[in-house]
């Protein structure tokens, strides 16, 4: 007796540990939207060019949109003996419509099904996370518009270097996601196009008509080479590669949460919503989410060397190998839009200390830039000069115990003749921001400019 999924060929079932290994349907079944939609465009097509009569074809469709009413009503059993969301769907057809659901994989394979039926949920993964990004990104210039003159330290090398404010640092990430959102947009643009009548490797010798399966599917059209359609996997590649740089820069502001809000920075606390306590220490505020976020981004990384790792020795077309591809990209994609919406969630109710940034931004002479600066502009020293002066500014005013604008006018003649009490204009770290104001700078000014302009261009 043959094997009833393989056919002639073969004359007994797997071996246990065979359909263990192969089975993919436990991950899988999530396709099964997009495979009923990708089997209807294609059994809608074959009716039209007549390979496929109008009963079969009508038969064929009523009965696929009652197997997705069944899995969506949550009645459909799933079997592993079945291998994978396109047998499970194929044979449940039969169950309903009897032969006829054998006609349905004329002029196809599981090679394009499959490419076909993954392309169409990447890409619906992709406008999902473009528009989570485009949630945060919106959320971000909020807090910005907020805190526009809100003071803080600047850092390089985490060490104390110039103010900024606080809604410059948070543009900064705005500035980031859009690149972020960009670079998923651009993929997807690569990815809309429809495998679909591919077949195994070769294409077909049947007469279909691949630009109507395509439109129906919302693709831009088909894929112009048979071999390559059902063995790429760069439209999930690049997708994760994408992913993977945007989940970079949600993992270096999720170190910036962690390290803001410690009791030795305290610049920002984040609510019980997305904080923990100690189970033995009850003064402990845990920013669990931000370093959860942190730690995930692994996953992202780990998702994309991994499908580069299964596809980097495989010759043309389709291999078994290629099954791989699934587990580690839903996981990535699940994982990246968790990280967004709690990024979101996060953000959109911090509370900023503003007493303790403007503290901080004072300190370390972070306007010893703004020194040397007045020195070029104001006494047309030489800016390498400036540096100099500076620098025994700082050192008098270390030995002194203060800040630059705690010297006085005497100290500061002491270092150089030319340093007018013009320079106090300048030296305090509200003053400082404020002068900021060529295009890109921290100067409030600036950054409402720029929260007006974000606002219109995100609709928010």
């Amino acid at each position: 007796m043959s094997n009833r999924m393989w056919g002639g060929r073969f004359g007994s079932g797997p071996d246990a540990i065979m359909e263990e290994i192969n089975a993919s349907i436990d991950f899988d079944k999530r396709l099964h939207a997009h495979d009923i939609a990708g089997s209807i465009a294609h059994a809608t097509m074959l009716g039209e060019v007549g390979i496929l009569t109008r009963d079969d074809k009508d038969a064929i469709i009523a009965g696929l949109e009652a197997v997705r009413g069944e899995i969506d009503r949550g009645e459909f059993t799933f079997s592993r003996e079945l291998e994978d969301i396109h047998m499970n769907v194929e044979s449940r057809l039969r169950e309903m419509i009897g032969d006829a659901a054998g006609r349905l994989h004329t002029a196809r394979s599981r090679n394009d099904q499959v490419a076909t039926d993954f392309r169409l949920y990447v890409r619906d993964c992709v406008d999902t996370l473009a528009g989570q990004i485009e949630t945060l990104q919106k959320v971000l210039v909020a807090r910005a518009g907020d805190e526009a003159g809100t003071v803080m330290p600047g850092f390089t090398h985490l060490q104390s270097a110039q103010p900024v404010t606080f809604g410059h640092h948070m543009l900064a990430y705005v500035e980031m996601l859009e690149r972020d959102k960009g670079r998923l947009l651009d993929a997807r643009r690569r990815l809309n196009l429809s495998p679909l009548g591919s077949a195994a490797l070769a294409g077909t010798s049947f007469p279909i008509d691949r630009e109507m399966t395509a439109r129906a599917l919302g693709f831009d059209g088909p894929t112009a080479n048979s071999l390559d359609a059902v063995s790429d996997r760069d439209f999930v590649l690049e997708v994760l590669s994408a992913a993977s740089i945007s989940a970079m820069h949600l993992s270096r502001f999720s170190e910036e949460l962690v390290i803001w809000s410690s009791a030795q920075f305290g610049f920002v606390a984040l609510s019980d919503k997305f904080s923990t306590g100690s189970s033995i220490m009850p003064q402990k505020r845990n920013p669990d989410a931000a370093e959860l976020i942190r730690a995930k981004i692994g996953r992202i990384f780990g998702a994309f060397t991994s499908l580069l790792m299964v596809m980097k020795g495989l010759p043309l077309a389709y291999s078994k190998d290629m099954q791989e591809d699934k587990e580690v990209a839903f996981d990535a994609l699940d994982t990246f839009s968790l990280c967004l919406a709690a990024m979101t969630g996060m953000v959109g109710d911090l509370v900023v200390n503003r007493e303790k940034m403007a503290a901080a931004a004072g300190a370390g002479f972070s306007t010893a830039t703004d020194l040397a600066d007045w020195l070029v502009r104001a006494a047309n020293v030489p800016f390498r000069e400036a540096h100099h002066i500076t620098g025994r500014a700082v050192s008098a005013a270390e030995a002194k115990g203060c800040g630059l604008e705690g010297l006085t006018i005497e100290d500061f003649k002491a270092i150089d003749e030319r340093i007018t009490s013009q320079v106090f204009k300048v030296l305090g770290v509200d003053n400082s921001v404020k002068s900021r104001t060529s295009f890109g700078g921290t100067s409030p000014a600036n950054v409402l400019a720029q929260v007006s302009a974000w606002r219109e261009r995100l609709g928010a």
